[in-house]
């Protein structure tokens, strides 16, 4: 393959954030590629005023048919481009100045929120005169994750600091007492003990309880009220407590950070009918190929292998243009199919998902099928019924029953789930039990299917759900 054609490959993959970084870096590269934000009159300033003025060609020009509104119904076009527009001074006002609703959202910017260590920084600092016992607490804080673990061996501390075991242990039982709750332990049951003796609550009951997690986690009451010498309503009492404490205190000060999903394509019903399909042009990058700057510069030159690299440089940019432009048709083309085959889902929800497979995608618009697999990594879609993945929509099939049509893998997890959901406490169903309803709605499924399905959705066994279940009541 050409090194045009790899581009125009690797481009079909990206996002459209990522996109916007892989343009950057070309225009890095390329003098004759640049932002279209860039104000004309400092291009002009540039430029000679005798020049006279040539065509310039952007991305959003050349991809004009290419963002077009698709209808999931017949692939209607309309009008479109890449380009985001927007005013450079929608942020001043006419006299050049900002206007006051900006200052006033800087006054009103909330403060950057205190770290966890910086919050334990402080206590260690009010909470701890002695010099040796602060180089010890530093020394242990550093070992600290973002959830309030610790994750440092005790001995190892000794010997680095040069101090005696007790002087790490009475350190670390201070800084167990610190805020919030539970930081500094070193195992969930820890934490959780730290947090409940805060409240005054950690009594030799709850002291077992929280020895005997796994217990709890398996739903086995009978070996938990025998172990705690407790009944069952008090065992239930003491399961609420632990439900109210915070398994990751050192979240509420310093949470990661949360990676939001950005959608490529945006979906709306469309106002005849049918669904309207367009690209987030809000996300895309603004590409502008400056045919001046490269009919001036391609005068002055006299050396052959700069006029070489001037033709090269402008037959990559435009390579990048029309790359961007079939990018966009793609896309568009697939998510128009998908919708289509999808109306289904769309309409009634999941119980309506179809088996869908690639290939019926690059049948259906005359597409290989690598090219649908590479359009559809890493996309998402903005839709009526939330925020979905390409993927999403292509699931295996599962055999009707009674010769009927195939349902997806998908709709045959959400009956799973809905059947378990409905159950009630004292006659939860078993798989075998599922089996027999999936197949009264038309559904062939084996067991071992419906227990493989019932294990990626986390659902716990018929026997420990009745457990789960008989608890709480």
């Amino acid at each position: 393959m050409t090194p045009q054609l790899q581009q125009a490959i690797k481009m079909l993959q990206l996002s459209n954030l990522e996109l916007a970084e892989f343009v950057d870096a070309e225009i890095e590269q390329n003098p004759l590629l640049e932002h279209s934000e860039r104000e004309p009159d400092a291009v002009q300033a540039h430029e000679d005023a005798a020049e006279p003025a040539g065509p310039e060609t952007t991305a959003g020009e050349v991809a004009a048919e290419a963002a077009e509104h698709w209808h999931a119904s017949g692939g209607d076009e309309g009008d479109g481009s890449f380009d985001r527009g927007g005013d450079a001074h929608s942020l001043r006002n006419r006299n050049g100045g900002q206007r006051d609703s900006d200052y006033s959202a800087i006054e009103q910017a909330p403060a950057k929120a205190r770290t966890l260590r910086e919050h334990l920084s402080e206590q260690i600092g009010a909470d701890l005169p002695d010099l040796a016992d602060r180089v010890i607490a530093y020394h242990l804080l550093d070992q600290l994750d973002e959830a309030g673990y610790l994750h440092a061996d005790l001995g190892e501390a000794v010997d680095r600091l040069g101090c005696t075991p007790g002087q790490v242990e009475t350190v670390l039982a201070r800084l167990q007492e610190l805020d919030p709750p539970g930081v500094f332990a070193r195992s969930l049951p820890e934490c959780l003990a730290l947090q409940l003796r805060d409240r005054n609550r950690l009594d030799p009951a709850m002291q077992r309880l929280l020895d005997n997690l796994p217990l709890l986690a398996a739903r086995n009451v009978p070996a938990l009220t025998r172990l705690c010498g407790i009944d069952a309503e008090d065992l239930a009492e003491m399961v609420g407590e632990i439900k109210a404490l915070d398994p990751k205190p050192g979240h509420a000060f310093d949470p990661p950070l949360a990676q939001t999903i950005v959608p490529d394509i945006l979906m709306r019903p469309g106002p005849e009918g049918g669904w309207a399909i367009e690209l987030n042009t809000e996300t895309l990058p603004r590409v502008l190929v400056n045919n001046r700057y490269y009919a001036r510069v391609s005068r002055a030159t006299r050396n052959k292998a700069d006029r070489d690299y001037l033709v090269d440089r402008l037959q990559a940019a435009n390579w990048l243009v029309k790359s961007l432009h079939q990018r966009a048709t793609t896309i568009l083309k697939v998510a128009a199919e998908i919708v289509e085959q999808q109306d289904g889902f769309f309409r009634h929800g999941v119980r309506a998902l179809k088996p869908l497979i690639l290939r019926d995608i690059a049948d259906a618009i005359g597409m290989h099928e690598s090219t649908v697999s590479r359009v559809t990594t890493n996309k998402y879609v903005a839709t009526p019924r939330g925020l979905f993945e390409l993927k999403f929509f292509f699931t295996s099939a599962i055999a009707a029953s009674r010769g009927g049509e195939a349902h997806s893998a998908e709709a045959v997890r959400f009956r799973i789930k809905r059947l378990i959901d409905t159950e009630a406490a004292k006659s939860t169903l078993s798989d075998e039990q599922i089996v027999e309803l999936l197949q009264q709605q038309g559904v062939d499924i084996a067991r071992r299917t419906v227990a493989k399905y019932r294990e990626a959705m986390r659902i716990p066994s018929s026997v420990q759900r009745r457990r789960e279940k008989l608890l709480v009541m």
